[in-house]
Protein backbone atom coordinates (compact mmCIF):
# COMPACT_ATOMS: atom_id res chain seq x y z
CA UNK A 1 0.00 0.00 0.00
CA UNK A 2 0.97 3.66 -0.41
CA UNK A 3 -0.13 6.59 1.78
CA UNK A 4 -0.88 10.12 0.61
CA UNK A 5 -1.00 13.27 2.75
CA UNK A 6 -2.85 16.00 0.89
CA UNK A 7 -3.44 19.32 2.73
CA UNK A 8 -6.99 20.58 2.14
CA UNK A 9 -6.46 23.79 4.08
CA UNK A 10 -3.65 25.37 6.05
CA UNK A 11 -4.90 23.45 9.11
CA UNK A 12 -6.42 20.21 7.80
CA UNK A 13 -5.04 17.28 5.80
CA UNK A 14 -6.56 14.35 3.94
CA UNK A 15 -5.05 10.91 4.50
CA UNK A 16 -5.59 8.44 1.67
CA UNK A 17 -4.31 4.90 1.28
CA UNK A 18 -3.77 3.45 -2.18
CA UNK A 19 -4.01 -0.32 -2.25
CA UNK A 20 -1.30 -1.74 -4.47
CA UNK A 21 -1.11 -5.27 -5.87
CA UNK A 22 -2.58 -7.93 -3.58
CA UNK A 23 -0.78 -11.31 -3.51
CA UNK A 24 -2.82 -14.05 -5.16
CA UNK A 25 -2.23 -16.26 -2.13
CA UNK A 26 -4.07 -13.83 0.17
CA UNK A 27 -7.55 -15.04 0.94
CA UNK A 28 -10.41 -12.57 1.02
CA UNK A 29 -11.49 -11.90 4.58
CA UNK A 30 -15.10 -12.16 5.76
CA UNK A 31 -15.20 -8.38 6.17
CA UNK A 32 -14.07 -7.89 2.57
CA UNK A 33 -16.69 -10.37 1.31
CA UNK A 34 -19.48 -8.57 3.20
CA UNK A 35 -18.21 -5.22 1.98
CA UNK A 36 -18.15 -6.46 -1.62
CA UNK A 37 -21.67 -7.85 -1.36
CA UNK A 38 -22.96 -4.58 0.12
CA UNK A 39 -21.26 -2.56 -2.64
CA UNK A 40 -22.83 -4.70 -5.36
CA UNK A 41 -26.27 -4.43 -3.76
CA UNK A 42 -25.91 -0.65 -3.44
CA UNK A 43 -24.87 -0.40 -7.11
CA UNK A 44 -27.94 -2.40 -8.14
CA UNK A 45 -30.22 -0.13 -6.09
CA UNK A 46 -28.64 2.96 -7.68
CA UNK A 47 -29.76 1.67 -11.10
CA UNK A 48 -33.39 1.61 -9.98
CA UNK A 49 -35.48 4.40 -11.50
CA UNK A 50 -37.88 4.60 -8.54
CA UNK A 51 -39.09 2.73 -5.46
CA UNK A 52 -37.90 2.54 -1.88
CA UNK A 53 -34.50 1.17 -2.91
CA UNK A 54 -33.82 4.32 -4.96
CA UNK A 55 -35.00 6.52 -2.06
CA UNK A 56 -32.69 4.68 0.35
CA UNK A 57 -29.75 5.19 -2.03
CA UNK A 58 -30.47 8.91 -2.47
CA UNK A 59 -30.72 9.57 1.28
CA UNK A 60 -27.82 7.22 1.95
CA UNK A 61 -25.52 9.09 -0.44
CA UNK A 62 -26.38 12.37 1.30
CA UNK A 63 -25.57 10.85 4.69
CA UNK A 64 -22.31 9.37 3.43
CA UNK A 65 -21.20 12.74 2.09
CA UNK A 66 -21.56 14.17 5.60
CA UNK A 67 -19.45 11.47 7.24
CA UNK A 68 -16.19 13.25 8.20
CA UNK A 69 -13.51 12.89 5.56
CA UNK A 70 -11.05 11.96 8.34
CA UNK A 71 -13.10 8.82 8.96
CA UNK A 72 -13.09 7.94 5.26
CA UNK A 73 -9.33 8.43 5.16
CA UNK A 74 -8.69 6.01 8.02
CA UNK A 75 -11.14 3.52 6.50
CA UNK A 76 -9.03 3.46 3.34
CA UNK A 77 -6.16 1.96 5.40
CA UNK A 78 -6.54 -1.86 5.61
CA UNK A 79 -6.97 -3.40 9.08
CA UNK A 80 -3.84 -4.77 10.71
CA UNK A 81 -4.24 -8.54 10.82
CA UNK A 82 -1.58 -10.79 12.33
CA UNK A 83 -0.51 -12.04 8.90
CA UNK A 84 -0.20 -8.48 7.58
CA UNK A 85 1.76 -7.49 10.69
CA UNK A 86 4.23 -10.32 10.16
CA UNK A 87 4.56 -9.52 6.46
CA UNK A 88 5.27 -5.85 7.10
CA UNK A 89 7.80 -6.58 9.86
CA UNK A 90 9.66 -9.10 7.70
CA UNK A 91 9.34 -7.12 4.49
CA UNK A 92 12.29 -5.37 2.86
CA UNK A 93 10.30 -2.44 1.52
CA UNK A 94 8.74 0.30 3.64
CA UNK A 95 5.32 1.86 3.11
CA UNK A 96 5.74 4.99 1.01
CA UNK A 97 4.18 8.27 2.24
CA UNK A 98 3.65 10.84 -0.53
CA UNK A 99 3.36 14.50 0.51
CA UNK A 100 3.96 18.03 -0.86
CA UNK A 101 7.23 19.42 0.50
CA UNK A 102 6.15 22.98 -0.36
CA UNK A 103 3.45 22.76 2.31
CA UNK A 104 4.74 20.16 4.73
CA UNK A 105 8.29 19.71 5.99
CA UNK A 106 9.57 16.12 6.17
CA UNK A 107 10.23 16.26 9.92
CA UNK A 108 6.60 17.21 10.50
CA UNK A 109 5.07 14.38 8.45
CA UNK A 110 5.25 11.71 11.24
CA UNK A 111 3.49 14.01 13.71
CA UNK A 112 0.73 14.82 11.21
CA UNK A 113 0.26 11.09 10.57
CA UNK A 114 0.15 10.36 14.29
CA UNK A 115 -2.43 13.09 14.82
CA UNK A 116 -4.65 11.81 12.02
CA UNK A 117 -4.37 8.26 13.39
CA UNK A 118 -5.21 9.11 17.01
CA UNK A 119 -7.17 12.39 17.28
CA UNK A 120 -10.60 10.77 16.64
CA UNK A 121 -9.85 7.41 18.28
CA UNK A 122 -11.96 8.08 21.40
CA UNK A 123 -14.85 9.36 19.26
CA UNK A 124 -14.85 6.28 17.01
CA UNK A 125 -14.79 3.98 20.04
CA UNK A 126 -17.64 5.86 21.75
CA UNK A 127 -19.95 5.89 18.72
CA UNK A 128 -19.13 2.24 17.96
CA UNK A 129 -20.40 1.30 21.42
CA UNK A 130 -23.54 3.42 21.04
CA UNK A 131 -24.30 1.76 17.69
CA UNK A 132 -24.29 -1.65 19.40
CA UNK A 133 -26.45 -0.26 22.21
CA UNK A 134 -28.99 1.07 19.71
CA UNK A 135 -29.28 -2.05 17.55
CA UNK A 136 -31.72 -3.97 19.80
CA UNK A 137 -34.10 -0.99 19.85
CA UNK A 138 -34.44 -1.14 16.06
CA UNK A 139 -35.53 -4.79 16.00
CA UNK A 140 -39.30 -4.02 16.13
CA UNK A 141 -38.94 -2.19 12.81
CA UNK A 142 -38.11 -5.55 11.27
CA UNK A 143 -41.68 -6.67 11.90
CA UNK A 144 -42.94 -4.29 9.21
CA UNK A 145 -43.58 -6.42 6.07
CA UNK A 146 -41.91 -5.85 2.68
CA UNK A 147 -39.49 -3.17 3.94
CA UNK A 148 -36.12 -4.18 5.44
CA UNK A 149 -35.04 -2.92 8.86
CA UNK A 150 -33.22 0.14 7.55
CA UNK A 151 -32.41 1.67 10.99
CA UNK A 152 -30.78 -1.60 12.08
CA UNK A 153 -28.68 -1.89 8.92
CA UNK A 154 -27.68 1.77 9.21
CA UNK A 155 -26.37 1.19 12.75
CA UNK A 156 -24.57 -1.93 11.57
CA UNK A 157 -22.94 0.08 8.77
CA UNK A 158 -21.90 2.92 11.09
CA UNK A 159 -20.52 0.43 13.62
CA UNK A 160 -18.48 -1.22 10.87
CA UNK A 161 -17.35 2.18 9.61
CA UNK A 162 -16.08 3.27 13.03
CA UNK A 163 -14.39 -0.10 13.55
CA UNK A 164 -12.59 0.27 10.21
CA UNK A 165 -11.49 3.79 11.12
CA UNK A 166 -10.14 2.53 14.46
CA UNK A 167 -8.36 -0.33 12.71
CA UNK A 168 -6.86 1.99 10.10
CA UNK A 169 -5.61 4.34 12.81
CA UNK A 170 -3.98 1.47 14.71
CA UNK A 171 -2.31 0.31 11.50
CA UNK A 172 -0.79 3.79 11.00
CA UNK A 173 0.41 3.81 14.62
CA UNK A 174 2.02 0.38 14.12
CA UNK A 175 3.88 1.60 11.04
CA UNK A 176 5.11 4.69 12.90
CA UNK A 177 6.22 2.78 15.99
CA UNK A 178 8.20 0.25 13.95
CA UNK A 179 9.74 2.77 11.55
CA UNK A 180 8.14 1.14 8.54
CA UNK A 181 7.39 4.35 6.62
CA UNK A 182 9.40 6.00 3.83
CA UNK A 183 8.60 9.70 3.45
CA UNK A 184 8.72 10.76 -0.20
CA UNK A 185 8.08 14.35 -1.35
CA UNK A 186 6.22 14.54 -4.64
CA UNK A 187 6.98 17.13 -7.32
CA UNK A 188 3.73 16.15 -9.05
CA UNK A 189 1.67 16.99 -5.96
CA UNK A 190 3.61 20.22 -5.43
CA UNK A 191 2.93 21.30 -8.99
CA UNK A 192 -0.84 20.91 -8.54
CA UNK A 193 -0.78 23.09 -5.42
CA UNK A 194 1.38 25.66 -7.27
CA UNK A 195 -1.21 25.93 -10.04
CA UNK A 196 -4.00 26.68 -7.55
CA UNK A 197 -5.44 30.14 -8.18
CA UNK A 198 -6.06 32.36 -5.15
CA UNK A 199 -7.97 33.61 -3.31
CA UNK A 200 -9.89 30.69 -1.85
CA UNK A 201 -12.19 30.62 1.17
CA UNK A 202 -10.53 31.70 4.43
CA UNK A 203 -11.44 32.49 8.02
CA UNK A 204 -9.62 34.33 10.83
CA UNK A 205 -10.49 31.43 13.16
CA UNK A 206 -9.51 27.77 12.76
CA UNK A 207 -12.12 25.08 12.14
CA UNK A 208 -10.15 22.40 13.99
CA UNK A 209 -10.92 21.26 17.51
CA UNK A 210 -8.60 22.36 20.35
CA UNK A 211 -7.09 18.88 20.62
CA UNK A 212 -6.20 18.93 16.90
CA UNK A 213 -3.75 21.83 17.14
CA UNK A 214 -0.92 19.62 15.87
CA UNK A 215 -2.21 20.17 12.34
CA UNK A 216 -1.17 23.79 12.70
CA UNK A 217 2.33 22.63 11.83
CA UNK A 218 1.31 22.84 8.18
CA UNK A 219 3.39 25.59 6.56
CA UNK A 220 1.14 27.68 4.31
CA UNK A 221 2.52 29.53 1.32
CA UNK A 222 3.72 33.09 2.09
CA UNK A 223 0.76 34.74 0.32
CA UNK A 224 -1.77 32.62 2.20
CA UNK A 225 0.04 33.02 5.51
CA UNK A 226 0.00 36.80 5.24
CA UNK A 227 -3.76 36.81 4.73
CA UNK A 228 -4.71 34.68 7.74
CA UNK A 229 -1.65 34.20 9.99
CA UNK A 230 -3.72 32.71 12.81
CA UNK A 231 -6.71 31.50 10.85
CA UNK A 232 -7.33 28.95 8.11
CA UNK A 233 -7.35 29.11 4.32
CA UNK A 234 -8.50 26.55 1.76
CA UNK A 235 -5.63 25.22 -0.37
CA UNK A 236 -7.50 23.21 -3.02
CA UNK A 237 -10.54 24.02 -5.13
CA UNK A 238 -12.83 21.31 -6.51
CA UNK A 239 -11.39 21.91 -9.98
CA UNK A 240 -7.84 21.54 -8.75
CA UNK A 241 -8.85 18.48 -6.72
CA UNK A 242 -9.79 16.78 -9.99
CA UNK A 243 -6.45 17.85 -11.45
CA UNK A 244 -4.77 16.17 -8.48
CA UNK A 245 -6.45 12.82 -9.13
CA UNK A 246 -5.53 13.04 -12.82
CA UNK A 247 -1.92 13.96 -12.09
CA UNK A 248 -1.56 11.07 -9.63
CA UNK A 249 -3.59 8.74 -11.88
CA UNK A 250 -5.82 7.78 -8.97
CA UNK A 251 -9.49 7.83 -10.08
CA UNK A 252 -10.61 6.43 -6.70
CA UNK A 253 -9.11 9.48 -4.97
CA UNK A 254 -11.48 11.89 -6.71
CA UNK A 255 -14.52 11.21 -4.54
CA UNK A 256 -12.39 11.38 -1.37
CA UNK A 257 -10.93 14.77 -2.35
CA UNK A 258 -14.30 16.10 -3.49
CA UNK A 259 -15.87 15.19 -0.15
CA UNK A 260 -12.98 16.57 1.90
CA UNK A 261 -12.84 19.88 0.01
CA UNK A 262 -16.62 20.29 0.29
CA UNK A 263 -16.58 19.67 4.04
CA UNK A 264 -13.59 21.90 4.81
CA UNK A 265 -14.82 24.72 2.57
CA UNK A 266 -18.24 24.62 4.23
CA UNK A 267 -16.62 24.71 7.69
CA UNK A 268 -14.40 27.66 6.72
CA UNK A 269 -17.31 29.64 5.27
CA UNK A 270 -19.42 28.94 8.36
CA UNK A 271 -16.60 30.02 10.68
CA UNK A 272 -16.00 33.16 8.62
CA UNK A 273 -19.69 34.07 8.70
CA UNK A 274 -19.88 33.52 12.46
CA UNK A 275 -16.78 35.64 13.03
CA UNK A 276 -18.19 38.40 10.85
CA UNK A 277 -21.51 38.27 12.68
CA UNK A 278 -19.73 38.43 16.03
CA UNK A 279 -17.70 41.41 14.87
CA UNK A 280 -20.83 43.19 13.70
CA UNK A 281 -22.46 42.57 17.07
CA UNK A 282 -19.46 43.96 18.95
CA UNK A 283 -19.38 47.02 16.69
CA UNK A 284 -23.07 47.66 17.30
CA UNK A 285 -22.63 47.38 21.05
CA UNK A 286 -19.66 49.74 20.92
CA UNK A 287 -21.69 52.26 18.95
CA UNK A 288 -24.55 52.00 21.43
CA UNK A 289 -22.21 52.50 24.41
CA UNK A 290 -21.35 56.17 23.91
CA UNK A 291 -24.99 57.01 23.30
CA UNK A 292 -25.88 55.56 26.70
CA UNK A 293 -23.09 57.56 28.33
CA UNK A 294 -24.25 60.71 26.59
CA UNK A 295 -27.74 60.22 27.97
CA UNK A 296 -26.34 59.72 31.46
CA UNK A 297 -24.17 62.83 31.17
CA UNK A 298 -27.12 64.91 29.94
CA UNK A 299 -29.24 63.72 32.85
CA UNK A 300 -26.43 64.66 35.27
CA UNK A 301 -26.27 68.12 33.78
CA UNK A 302 -30.02 68.55 34.14
CA UNK A 303 -29.89 67.54 37.81
CA UNK A 304 -27.21 70.08 38.37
Amino acid sequence: MRLYLLPISTRRTLLYCQKLKVPASDKQSLSDKIQGKAARTWAEWEKKESGWQKSVVNYGNLLQRRIPYEEWGLKSVPPLSQSRKDTELKGTEKVEVIYPKSLLAMDKVPKVLETLATEREALHRKILIWCFVGMPFTLPVGLIPLIPNIPFFYLVYRAWSHWRALSGGRHIQFLLQNNLLAFTPSAVVDEVYTRQKQPLASTPETTTAPDADQLKMLDPTPDVASETPKGETLLLSQENGKSMTQALKLPALEIELERAIWQVEAAIKKSSAETAAGGTGNTTETQKGPKSDDVTNSEDKKSR
